[in-house]
């Protein structure tokens, strides 16, 4: 009797979900769907940050350089359309990441995951990894473009010719995003949900 007691209280503990054992089992309970959302959040919210950031900093330095060289206000409005096109990115990789996300009716962490949960949660955390790169590379490319924006802004105020080389500098920078989508688009391939419907 005592054996069978024993037995029963290990079949018991071994259905027990993995969060309730584990801190580390946390991450794995988390809904695989909840990552990939959190992932195009991070796509679309961080490139906008980065891109208001760009905007703020070469905004600032067209009005205060256009008080004293008046000229300089709509030609360096470029600028401002490079930081703009950073929160372009962000939206055009949630679109891509919200179009890859296939739904199942139910999903639940079991003790042994079968095949389709696996590749389900391997799926969210790449999503959730491709929305971070693509946020941070938007946001550093958002900072570099605002700034190289604002150098350019107050150097053609003094002299003209320094326009065009600075602008070479902007569309540089500008690329930093470009990279990041692209390796973003990359690794969402990665990232695919089974369809999984009983």
């Amino acid at each position: 009797m005592g054996v069978e007691l024993e037995s029963h209280k290990v079949a018991v503990h071994a259905e027990r979900p993995c969060y309730e054992t584990s801190y580390l089992c946390v991450f794995e309970a988390v809904s695989p769907y909840m990552w990939s959302y959190m992932g195009i959040a991070f796509a679309l919210g961080i490139s906008v940050i980065g891109a208001a950031w760009g905007i703020f900093l070469t905004g600032s330095s067209i009005v205060g350089g256009g008080i004293k060289a008046p000229r300089i206000s709509s030609k360096n409005l470029v600028s401002i359309i490079f930081c703009e096109a950073v929160a372009i990115y962000g939206v055009i990789m949630a679109i891509i990441m919200a179009n890859k996300i296939e739904g199942s009716e139910i999903f639940t962490v079991t003790s042994k995951l079968e095949g389709w949960q696996a590749q389900t949660m391997v799926a969210g955390w790449c999503m959730f990894c491709v929305g971070l790169s693509v946020g941070f590379s938007n946001l550093f490319c958002g900072v570099c473009v605002g700034v190289s924006g604002s150098g350019c802004a107050l150097a053609d105020a003094q002299r003209p010719e320094m326009f065009v080389k600075m602008l070479i500098v902007e569309i540089f920078g500008s690329a930093l995003g470009l990279f990041g989508v692209i390796v973003g688009i990359i690794q969402a391939n990665g990232a695919t949900f089974p369809k999984h419907l009983a």
